[in-house]
Formats: structure tokens, sequence, C-alpha cells
């Protein structure tokens, strides 16, 4: 395989001089060589865990922003290159990409982008071929990083040793401890501020922490957290709990979801956002049912099933030191997650979010927290068919489960949105 100096690739055999639009599969790579020249832009789909995860790339080397570009302008740009039918995170995603390399702030020939991927059955899968078409359109020499355990893209140019694959890894849990306490503490804070000043601090010196090898003593971070947190000092008016659900960019994404949790916030609730980690497990042991449910075993299964294993081990004692502590309500154990699942749909229901939404619903419903929204891109079939599908099952279960499903998409105006939520909280201060 020969390389031209641009960075595209070029089929065997063709000519070096032949011009790249020749070829309507070829675009550019991103080389070791760029990792000193590049800056990689990153969508904002995980505000409470980037900071952390991109804390470990740079530490390898990399030059990362962050990209926090909103309103209109953003989804414009996105609609611009992805048909208004497609899933509505990745027009979220395209339109943040564009909306930052148009804004004058980076030289386009030196920035990439960089998606995460599951490699699931649903529309996600394609986000690189709609990215590198959108880009080729406008900026055709960015190249297009792919964060991904499932051979989506074997040849990403990301280059990320098992060292910093652990990394990520506790700086997933960090950020769940993180968001989990500062929502638990937020809504009741004396004095305004307070949490959001605890959160930096807390940011920083876990930041510091993933830059050594200090970030492997999760007890201590674990109780640094929780203490930093209850330090804060806070009325004990309770509070409307509410959970989200749903499609992952929109259950995390400020853009995606219209700032879901701060508009929660605004209203006098309590926002409860299930665990980052849960979903990564779900991906983990989707692989390990497939070798239960289908007998479809792989040279991978064994990788997965030790992750499963250290994933699951270190969330069991994170939830062991939170009960310990005693101020804070602890996340979810996973595997009684996976029960709850059972109750509603089978386990083999893996597309897209399958069934952790109802599983998560489920269990939610039956720790205190009856009010739900199920956010959901508009047209995600995974999404409706587990999601607002299992609804009905929920409610035969748990009959206090009061769940609104919420579609996002650009068409749909925050207003609605805010309207359809606005009618779930008078039920639920009814029913107080």
């Amino acid at each position: 395989m020969k390389h031209v100096k641009s960075g595209y690739h070029v089929r065997d055999g063709a000519s070096e001089n032949a011009s790249v639009a020749d070829f309507t599969d070829d675009y550019p790579r991103f080389t070791p060589a760029m990792k000193a020249t590049h800056t990689i832009l990153v969508p904002d789909m995980l505000p409470w865990h980037f900071d952390l995860l991109t804390e470990v790339m740079r530490e390898k080397g990399y030059k990362v922003d962050v990209l926090h570009g909103e309103g209109r302008s953003v989804i414009d740009e996105g609609l611009k290159h992805v048909h208004n039918d497609t899933c509505y995170p990745a027009l979220c995603v395209i339109g943040q990409y564009l909306d930052a390399l148009k804004s004058g702030k980076y030289d386009a020939d030196k920035t990439a982008v960089l998606i995460t991927q599951t490699g699931g059955g649903c529309r996600a899968s394609n986000y690189l071929p709609l990215i590198r078409k959108a880009l080729k359109a406008e900026f055709p020499q960015v190249p297009v990083l792919s964060l991904n355990f499932s051979g989506l893209e074997k040849d990403s140019g990301l280059q990320l040793d098992l060292g910093s694959i652990r990394k990520l890894g506790y700086a997933i849990f960090y950020g769940d401890l993180l968001m989990s306490c500062f929502n638990q503490t937020k809504p009741y804070e004396a004095r305004e501020g307070d949490s959001a000043k605890v959160r930096a601090e807390v940011t920083e010196t876990l930041k510091t922490a993933l830059r050594g090898g200090d970030f492997k003593r999760l007890k201590y971070y674990t109780e640094y957290i929780l203490n930093a947190f209850s330090g804060i000092q806070v009325h004990k008016t309770p509070k409307i709990k509410v959970g989200i659900v749903g499609e992952i960019y929109v259950k995390y994404s400020p853009l995606g979801n219209s700032h879901l949790e701060e508009f929660l916030l605004a209203e006098g609730c309590e926002p409860v956002v299930p665990a980052l980690m849960d979903f990564i497990l779900y991906c983990v042991v989707n692989n390990l049912n497939d070798v239960r449910l289908y007998g479809r075993r792989t040279r991978m299964t064994p990788v997965f099933r030790f992750a499963y294993k250290w994933l699951y081990g270190k969330q069991k004692k994170i939830i062991r030191w939170t009960k310990a502590q005693g101020r804070f309500e602890p996340q979810h154990d996973f595997e009684h997650l996976r029960a709850c699942a059972d109750k509603v749909i089978n386990q083999g229901v893996k597309m897209g979010e399958g069934w952790l939404i109802p599983a998560e619903m489920a269990a939610l419903a039956e720790t205190g927290t009856e009010n739900i929204v199920c956010a959901q891109p508009f047209g995600c079939l995974p999404n409706h068919i587990a999601g607002k599908g299992a609804v009905r099952v929920i409610k035969q279960l748990y009959p206090r489960a009061n769940i609104v499903p919420v579609d996002y998409d650009p068409s749909a105006t925050r207003v609605n949105q805010e309207n359809r939520i606005k009618l779930m909280l008078a039920t639920a201060r009814e029913n107080c």
C-alpha cells in the first residue's frame, strides 16, 4: 500500500500522481506523524467524563479539544450533510465538527476528528462513512479516527496501549461517581455554586492522578470524591427524583438532549443518570451472551470474559465503599440490572441500547426513582422498541412508574420537549 503526502491511501498498483477524486473510497488517514502536528476534535457527548478521558489521550501525547458548539447553527451544519431521517446524534456530531472547522479556530490542514463506536447493528455503525462524506464536501484533508473495540476500523491511527485502555476504565469509574455525587448534592446545596466548585477541584485532582500512576488507587479516589461532596452544606428538603435513560448520546450530551439535566435542576428536581460503565458492561456482556444464547464463540471470547470480570469487580467495590460512606445512594449493580432486564425483555435484544433501557427503568423504579425520562432520537428503532415499547410492561411491574418518552430531532422544539417533561413532573407532584 502506497501513501501520498496528503495522507490519502491509494489502491495497490495505482499511480501516486492519480487524483484523489478518481477513487470514491479514498480518504485521509491519521498517521503516526500527525500526532505531533494535529489537533483532534471530540464531540461533546460525555460532559462528565470527557475531561478525564481526554486527559488519558493527552498523557499519550495527543492534542485533544472537546467541542462545545451549540445552537441552531450547529444543527443546520449537520442538516447540510445528513438526511434528517438519519440518526440525530450523527447530525449533531457532524454539525459540531463543521461548525468548529469553520470557526477559524483550527487549521484544517492540522486537524483531525474522533468518533467512538460500539459496532452494534444500528445506524451508529455508519457514522464513519457519514462523517467522511460530510468532511469530503468541505474539508477533504481532515482525517477521521474511530475509537472502537469491535474491529470497525482496524487501522484508525489511534495508538493506545493496554495501560492507556486501563486508564480509560478508571476514568469512566471516576466520572460516573463524580456525576452521581454532583447530582445528589446540587439540588440541595445551601450555598449556590458549592457543588460546581467542588466538581472543578475534584476533576483537576483526578486529571493529575491520570497523568501518573496514582490513578489505580481506586478506594482512595472513591472515598476522596465521596468525602469532597459530603463536605458541602445541604438543605434536607426532599426533591422529586427524575431518572434519565435512553439512547447513549442523547442520554448524556447537552447538545443532544437540550440540556436535560440543567432543565431538571431548574425545575427543582434531582436528576438520576445511570452510569456510563453500565453501557460499557452491556457491550461487553453482549459478546458473552452470544456464546450462551447462540454458541457464537470467537477468539475474543476469553478477552471479553476477563474484561467483564475485571470491570464488574471494580464496580462492586465502588458500590460497597459508597454504601459504607453512607451519604450517597450507590449506582446500580450491573448484575442486578441484568436481573431487572429478565423481568421485561430477553438479553438477546441487543441492538442499540437494547435490553439495557428497560433494565435501567426497572432498576430506577424499584429504588425510588419512579419518574423517568426516556430520551430517544427520532426514528431510532432499537430505542423505540426496547424503550417506549417496554413502558407498558414496566408500569405493570411498577404501578407508580411515571415515564415519559421524549423525541429529540432537528425539527423538535425545546419548548415542546420541556412541556412534555413538565406534564410528567405535574403528575409526579400529585403523586407525592
